[in-house]
């Protein structure tokens, strides 16, 4: 099999780490590895498959060489860099929100649309990777759509503090402690306390009343679908979860599709796990799904307020498919027609 030279880029924060340890657990075919971060990060070691690593300051040379980069720094750093790292010939596989909506960079979930991928062939482009919120939703409702055609999708999400990063977990632990002790309660990363609380806001508000990771939701559904016409309304709330988001998801389809009939379709359908057997207590829990490859469904119900509605509880863990394995899936697709089976 064909080796490649992979870079990681945020290399030292929660989604770089989990992109290293997938990498790994899933025997991605790596030659070299690169491990880059910002200078904050210099010095520091990482491991993988039992070798230490420095840590590199990014740079536009560092992609001399580099054949795949799996990019999670923030947008304003792969706006920077990743077009150098194109021109490079490196695929860069960016889990940020800056090329998403570009109509010429595919936007994928390896399960939904691998057919935008291609074959790696030694030239340099750019896949983008989804929000997390967006990724695990479309896992589901993919396969439904595929029956009985979605109409419209209304989806509230209860979002881990996991996907603002590692200063949000660290506060949320912080604000626990101090509350649990009496003592005084700092905000720092969000601008209410968040310890014991729901904030309805995720990223900044827009002109339409909507958040920008609403409207992410919104559009990353309809362009990933490939079907512009779905109506997607989301409300996005953070909540005192350290890893896993959760989402209720309420669809209307063209015709009529039964909770049974839905069961048996996501039982079949890949990267889906049904958990769904409430006289048992039995439905998709985010403290389950931490750690997990796969996006948990449950609760699935008829919406009796509607012909044809169905209701849904949808949970994954937001680091592990809602970022790091999402993109690793993506550059095993990519590779395959480099090392047929």
């Amino acid at each position: 099999m064909r080796k490649y030279n992979v870079a990681v880029v945020g290399a030292t924060g929660l989604v770089g780490t989990e992109m290293i340890s997938t990498l790994e657990q899933r025997n991605f075919p790596v030659k070299e590895i690169t491990l880059l971060a910002s200078e904050r990060s210099l010095g520091k070691e990482l491991t993988f498959r039992g070798k230490k690593y420095p840590v590199e300051v990014l740079t536009d040379d560092s992609f001399k060489g580099i054949e795949i980069g799996l990019f999670s720094a923030g947008g304003s750093i792969s706006e920077r860099f990743a077009p150098a790292a194109v021109k490079e010939g490196c695929v860069v596989i960016d889990n940020t929100s800056a090329f998403r909506m570009d109509p010429d960079i595919p936007l994928v979930v390896p399960e939904v649309n691998p057919e935008d991928i291609g074959t790696y062939d030694g030239s340099g482009r750019i896949i983008a990777n989804p929000n997390c919120s967006t990724i695990q939703m479309v896992v589901a409702l993919k396969p439904i759509h595929d029956v009985a055609v979605i109409k419209r999708i209304v989806v509230s999400t209860y979002q881990a503090v996991s996907g603002t990063g590692k200063e949000a977990v660290e506060e949320l632990v912080e604000q626990t402690k101090a509350l649990l002790s009496l003592k005084k309660i700092e905000t720092k990363v969000y601008p209410h306390r968040i310890a014991f609380n729901c904030l309805p806001h995720i990223d900044v508000f827009l002109d339409n009343g909507y958040t920008k990771e609403e409207m992410k939701m919104v559009n990353e559904t309809k362009k990933i679908m490939k079907d512009p016409s779905i109506a997607v309304t989301a409300t996005t709330v953070r909540v005192p979860v350290f890893y896993g988001h959760s989402e209720s998801v309420n669809i209307e389809t063209e015709k009529k599709i039964s909770p049974d009939e839905v069961r048996k379709i996501l039982s079949g359908a890949p990267g889906v796990t049904v958990v769904d057997n409430p006289d048992l207590l039995e439905y998709p829990l985010a403290s389950e799904a931490a750690g997990k490859d796969d996006t948990f469904v449950g609760r699935i119900r008829e919406d009796e307020s509607i012909p044809n509605g169905i209701n849904m509880w949808v949970v994954s863990d937001n680091i592990r498919k809602g970022a790091a394995l999402n993109a690793v899936q993506i550059a095993e697709i990519l590779i395959k027609g480099d090392n047929p089976d």
